[in-house]
């Protein structure tokens, strides 16, 4: 099996798997007082401590959380919450139509409960225009959430101009950046950010363990009730030994990130001029995008079909995000840029990693243009 499904999840690297393992064998529970509990904090902290350093912050402004869709719930619902509390109404948000299922469920829940919700219009591409959001903010504007890295494009958003327009009007800001560790630089204090969701599988780390940044003076109620871990905001024990292991496959991949970026670019250029020859076929990801991401479309063919028929010649690849695969819906990002909804169906993901190589993708490719073949009878 090729595996080209690095955008849904990054296997555990080598060196996370062992430190996930050491850190297992910890008896304590990192709450406890006795020498037990201490010594699973202490590694707690360790692995805290790394994904900071690689981040640019204080280990104390990041909670351990169980990954990017729930700090996506808790900064959308959190913050909102906390607003209408203190205003007695609802109020305004501001997100886009491309985000993750993990922002577009609650944004569309907080709508049926009387939000107002703008949704920002994007590019061809996928990318937002500051001087939209400039022209949306209002002064009931509680929040606004834009992603950093797309999941299924690619396209990057300049979230630092964008966050620095929303401190401007005294709204914090929000991002889901899942898809940027390991792979594009992450600096937030420069972003200007208050909040930012990660999950530790995208980089190499444990699935069902992340983090959310909460920046100094930002306001972010629990969303769940219980003990005083992570200062009382997110309440319940930690996994000791995911946290752990997210931080040290964090350190490894920030290490050799620019080697990466470099080699995925090459990769995905390799693939992209491999591919062309399929009749029709069109490249949807923009160049300037994060080179992790190669969308293409095939117009008339069956996107599931093409996904079983490359499962059977040995590529694993995606439809599309893997949080809402087998909806059997047409990709809500696709037709948000302006595709069609058959053309959405008819769209794959095929995403890389560092352990790639240029023999994968060729035969990721020549495998594409059999399943294509097949597909269009």
């Amino acid at each position: 099996m090729i595996y080209l499904d690095y955008a849904a999840t990054h296997p555990m690297t080598p060196e996370a798997l062992a430190a996930y393992a050491a850190a297992a064998a910890l008896p304590g529970n990192p709450a406890s007082v006795h020498a037990a509990g201490q010594a699973a904090r202490e590694r707690l902290e360790e692995g805290r401590a790394h994904v900071a350093a690689a981040l640019g912050v204080d280990p104390r402004t990041l909670l351990a959380n169980s990954g990017g869709t729930e700090g996506d719930n808790h900064v959308l619902l959190g913050v909102t919450r906390a607003w209408q509390e203190v205003h007695g109404r609802p109020g305004h948000l501001i997100t886009t139509p491309t985000e993750h299922s993990a922002v577009l469920a609650p944004a569309r829940a907080l709508a049926a409960q009387g939000w107002a919700v703008t949704w920002l219009t994007p590019d061809a591409s996928g990318r937002y225009d500051p001087a939209e959001l400039a022209s949306a903010l209002r002064p009931d504007t509680a929040l606004v959430s834009v992603h950093h890295a797309n999941n299924e494009l690619g396209t990057m958003q300049d979230t630092s101009a964008l966050a620095a327009l929303a401190a401007q009007a005294g709204v914090p800001y929000h991002t889901d950046a899942v898809q940027a560790p390991g792979v594009l630089p992450v600096n937030l204090p420069a972003w200007g950010v208050s909040y930012a969701s990660f999950s530790a599988h995208k980089w190499g780390g444990p699935r069902g363990v992340g983090f959310l940044y909460v920046a100094r003076g930002a306001d972010l109620p629990p969303l769940t009730l219980g003990g005083g871990q992570e200062g009382g905001r997110r309440p319940g024990t930690q996994d000791t030994a995911g946290v752990y292991a997210a931080g040290v496959a964090l350190t490894h991949a920030e290490a050799a990130r620019e080697a990466t970026f470099a080699h995925l670019t090459a990769l995905r250029e390799r693939f992209v001029a491999a591919v062309q020859t399929i009749p029709g076929l069109r490249v949807n990801h923009a160049p300037e995008g994060s080179p992790k991401v190669a969308s293409v479309t095939l117009p008339g063919a069956d996107g599931e079909a093409l996904l079983m028929n490359l499962d059977m010649l040995g590529i694993a690849a995606s439809a599309g995000s893997a949080c809402s695969a087998g909806t059997m819906q047409p990709s809500h990002v696709l037709t948000a840029i302006g595709l069609s909804e058959a053309d959405a169906r008819a769209t794959l993901r095929f995403s890389f990693g560092a352990a790639t190589t240029p023999a994968e993708v060729d035969a990721a490719a020549q495998a594409l243009t059999q399943a294509a073949a097949w597909s269009r009878g």
